[in-house]
């Protein structure tokens, strides 16, 4: 493995680490400052702000556990400045026991000699729960890995 793959899986799993703390404001060293996301439901969220409150809100949702990503590979470009990251990703919710779960695709860019997460993509392929339900006690739909 080279030196930006290392550095790339241990940033992924400090961000691991940060979820399951439910400190969103914890990521923003993690993200670019116009990173773009989109989550599960297809919903695209701009911006570190954006990316930053809708982790918030999740970690508000009484029953939210964590989301675990799972780095199965690393691939940079020759100039050392942009990678591409692929994986697993499963959200866990503890008052439903629900699940979903997917997979997702990362670009990092280096940037002032760390790297940061430029945008993602994540696919839900699976959702398990217990009586099918996928809402949230609000009602707020939870087929998402903001």
């Amino acid at each position: 493995m080279t030196t930006a793959e290392n550095a790339i899986r241990a940033r992924r799993r400090l961000t691991n680490k940060i979820i399951a703390s439910h400190q969103a404001a914890r990521l923003r060293p993690f993200l670019h400052p116009e990173v773009k996301l989109i989550a599960g439901d297809g919903a695209l969220i701009a911006g570190a702000d954006q990316v930053i409150d809708a982790f918030a809100a999740q970690f508000r949702e009484p029953g939210f556990i964590s989301y675990v990503r799972t780095c199965d590979t690393v691939a940079v470009d020759q100039e050392g400045r942009r990678a591409a990251e692929n994986g697993r990703w499963v959200g866990a919710w503890k008052a439903s026991q629900s699940t979903l779960s997917g997979l997702y695709l990362a670009v990092w860019r280096k940037s002032v000699g760390q790297w940061t997460i430029e945008s993602e993509l994540y696919v839900t392929l699976s959702s398990v729960a217990p009586l099918s339900d996928h809402r949230t006690p609000q009602g707020a739909e939870r087929d998402r890995e903001p």
